[in-house]
């Protein structure tokens, strides 16, 4: 079995050395074997063939998909003894570091950090494999099969293309394609002319700042954001935006980007299916305004844009930009940063917490670094009523002092808004 990547996957996979791991890490309590974890990701890899898979380059030098069914691939372990409840971000972040030898594959692997109770786990995965929905489909089924070995987790069609996305009366129509091969033409055109930089910025030491609010507070939050009519999601931009200029000043950009989970737009991805691309939305503060009424007018914004959002299009003109790869990729790489962060919220993560062997206590918000420009990700979940956050950046880009003081406002903006709520009920 085998299909070409997409532009996006491809962006994301690189020559085929570029380090792009997404890090999943999850904490259980209980006591189960190394066998039964073997059984459970052998039994993922036949739900979901892309699994096996690795990467070749045809005679075009256009990257592959390919799984040989007549040679079966592992999913690496390593394990790694618990000596402390901070292990997993040690582990985390020397999993950014680590390739996967994508000629060979497999692209997944997993870490076991153990003690005689406590397991914390690391997914890792290339992201030009899959995204956050999928890694959250792969989380679950792992669970079930390792608290029970024979859950019937299904079978996954496997996605073998864009035909196999968008509707053939949309991938037919002779306007639509001439559209996309128009736009895709004049995007390689206008990367070609653009200058760019040979070396990017030195991004120095790579970092991770975790924390994590109890159940009030989160709860808190969600309560006060629909009170004043606005999502949890552009109440967090807006929040972000002002940390990032509160403590940034001049050196903010007043500018958040914000993947968008596909599946919400285009329905022939189904919810286990492997797949890696994703829209995206881009979101600023509004000069003049107040900070609520600020949210409340991006809030707008927001629905405006996202009810513009077409998937389809969208793939049909990057399908059409194959020619343009290098040039993008080395704009994204060494052009000047125009954006503070991205900003990626999972949500609730609906995963269920207790099971006949163990616990699932919780789930770490993933993280994910790249080699596209800058670092700097804020990625954040809710599971089991509490809201988790990891920041991600790089000293070549943000301090990590600098960092530090983001994070802080973060909670102070958000504290002070609800505080502010109350008194007004009050």
């Amino acid at each position: 079995m085998r299909r070409k990547l997409l532009f996006g996957e491809r962006m994301l996979h690189g020559d085929g050395n570029t380090l792009f791991n997404a890090v999943i890490p999850f904490r259980l309590r209980g006591v189960f074997f190394e066998a039964d974890l073997h059984h459970a990701l052998e039994k993922l890899q036949e739900k979901h063939p892309w699994l096996n898979a690795f990467v070749k380059d045809d005679e075009k030098q256009r990257p592959w998909f390919i799984v040989d069914e007549a040679q079966s691939v592992k999913i690496p372990v390593r394990i790694v003894k618990r000596t402390g409840d901070d292990d997993w971000q040690t582990e985390s972040q020397k999993e950014w570091h680590t390739p996967f030898d994508t000629a060979k594959g497999p692209l997944i692997r997993l870490v076991w950090i153990k003690d005689d109770v406590v397991s914390d786990m690391i997914f890792v995965i290339h992201h030009c494999l899959c995204d956050g929905g999928s890694a959250m489909s792969i989380l679950t089924e792992l669970l079930q099969l390792l608290d029970d070995p024979n859950a019937d987790i299904g079978k996954e069609d496997p996605i073998k293309g864009v035909e196999d996305i968008i509707p053939p009366a949309i991938l037919n129509n002779r306007k639509k394609q001439i559209k996309a091969k128009l736009i895709g033409g004049l995007a390689t055109l206008v990367l070609r002319l653009i200058p760019v930089k040979k070396n990017g910025v030195d991004r120095k030491n790579d970092y991770l700042i975790h924390w994590k609010f109890d159940r009030e507070l989160s709860k808190d939050l969600v309560v006060y954001c629909k009170s004043a009519g606005i999502t949890v999601n552009t109440m967090l931009c807006g929040v972000v935006l002002s940390a990032f200029k509160q403590v940034r000043k001049e050196q903010a950009h007043n500018k958040v980007s914000c993947p968008v989970d596909i599946r919400r737009f285009a329905p022939e991805i189904k919810k286990d299916q492997i797949f890696a691309f994703g829209l995206m939305l881009v979101v600023s503060a509004y000069p003049g305004l107040d900070f609520l009424d600020n949210i409340k007018a991006r809030q707008k914004h927001v629905d405006k844009k996202s009810a513009k959002l077409d998937p389809y299009a969208t793939m049909m003109m990057m399908e059409s930009a194959h020619a343009c790869m290098d040039n993008f990729t080395n704009l994204l790489k060494n052009g000047k940063s125009s954006n503070d962060c991205m900003f990626s919220n999972l949500g609730k993560i609906d995963i269920p917490h207790q099971y006949q062997l163990f616990e699932l206590e919780t789930i770490f918000s993933p993280s994910v670094i790249g080699p596209l420009g800058n670092t700097t990700t804020l990625v954040t979940s809710t599971y089991r009523g509490h809201m988790d956050f990891s920041f991600i950046a790089s000293e070549g880009f943000i301090p990590y002092e600098e960092a530090l003081a983001i994070k802080d406002k973060i909670i102070s903006i958000i504290k002070e808004q609800i505080g502010h709520a109350v008194i007004a009920v009050v």
